[in-house]
């Protein structure tokens, strides 16, 4: 029988050293210490100010909620589900500073994200954006025209590898996800550089701030290691593919079978140049 199995390369993760102040108060994966460390060297504004959505219900897993709570921010909470916003204003409800909306941000007017801002009295140049709608965050990040944060965290898929620039359609009945490459590209062309990432998340700051980070080189290849959540697929001479890597679906737990993603049936699989 065939023997698979990956070789993990050699990843030198220096360039990402902000990542080295993970920590966790109800961010997923260390967001919560970067974020901090990020505004220790950066600052912000007199009177800072945070945008989160979607927003759930403002605590689990909110790259916001310490801000907020803990360091008495302003801020603007985003959420399109009426259950969830019901258990955001919860969250809220003794902390004046925050604003609480409950719709569903679009790429155009009226519902685009500076539409929504433009009503809250937010600052053009507020401190920190989250993005995280599980599809159309390209999107969203690329709609938003008018106000220029100073450092975005958005959401990347980590099973789409670091060569590959992959957009999903603007449809928000698609759940897809966006490339990190195709975030740095995006981020570029709106005038923002890579500074850290996290297994799922990338943040970015104004290409003016990002000589305070003193990182020699943000390409994606000494930023971020792809190795563990990608899926290798190969091919054989006769036309079988092959997986390696991770070989189950990452948000449903279900194992990939190779014998199922077959072209060619096996009883017709030969290498084209047998004798």
């Amino acid at each position: 029988m065939a023997e698979i199995k990956q070789v993990q390369k050699p990843f030198d993760n220096s360039q990402n050293w902000l990542s080295e102040h993970a920590s966790n108060v109800t961010s997923q994966t260390g967001e919560d210490g970067i974020i901090e460390k990020i505004f220790e060297i950066m600052g912000t504004n007199e009177e800072p100010w945070c945008v989160e959505f979607g927003a759930w219900d403002g605590k689990l897993y909110s790259n916001s909620y310490n801000l907020l709570v803990n360091k008495g921010w302003h801020g603007v909470m985003i959420e399109a589900n009426t259950e969830k916003f019901g258990e955001l204003t919860t969250t809220y409800q003794n902390y004046p500073k925050v604003h609480c909306v409950n719709r569903f941000v679009q790429f155009q007017s009226p519902d685009s994200l500076d539409d929504i801002l433009n009503e809250t009295g937010i600052p053009k140049d507020f401190d920190f954006l989250s993005i995280d709608v599980d599809g159309n965050d390209y999107h969203i990040w690329d709609s938003l025209k008018e106000h220029r944060p100073r450092l975005i965290v958005i959401e990347f898929n980590p099973s789409i590898p670091n060569d590959i620039v992959f957009i999903q359609d603007p449809n928000n009945d698609l759940n897809h996800g966006n490339s990190l490459h195709a975030m740095i590209e995006l981020g570029k062309a709106k005038g923002y550089e890579l500074i850290c990432t996290t297994p799922w998340n990338g943040f970015f700051v104004p290409k003016e701030y990002f000589h305070l980070f003193e990182i020699e080189d943000n390409s994606i290849y000494r930023m971020y290691n792809d190795q563990p959540y990608g899926t290798k697929l190969f091919q054989l001479y006769d036309g079988t593919l092959l997986i390696g890597g991770n070989t189950q679906l990452i948000w449903h737990n279900i194992p990939i079978a190779a014998d199922e993603i077959q072209v060619i049936p096996r009883s017709v699989r030969r290498f084209p140049d047998k004798q």
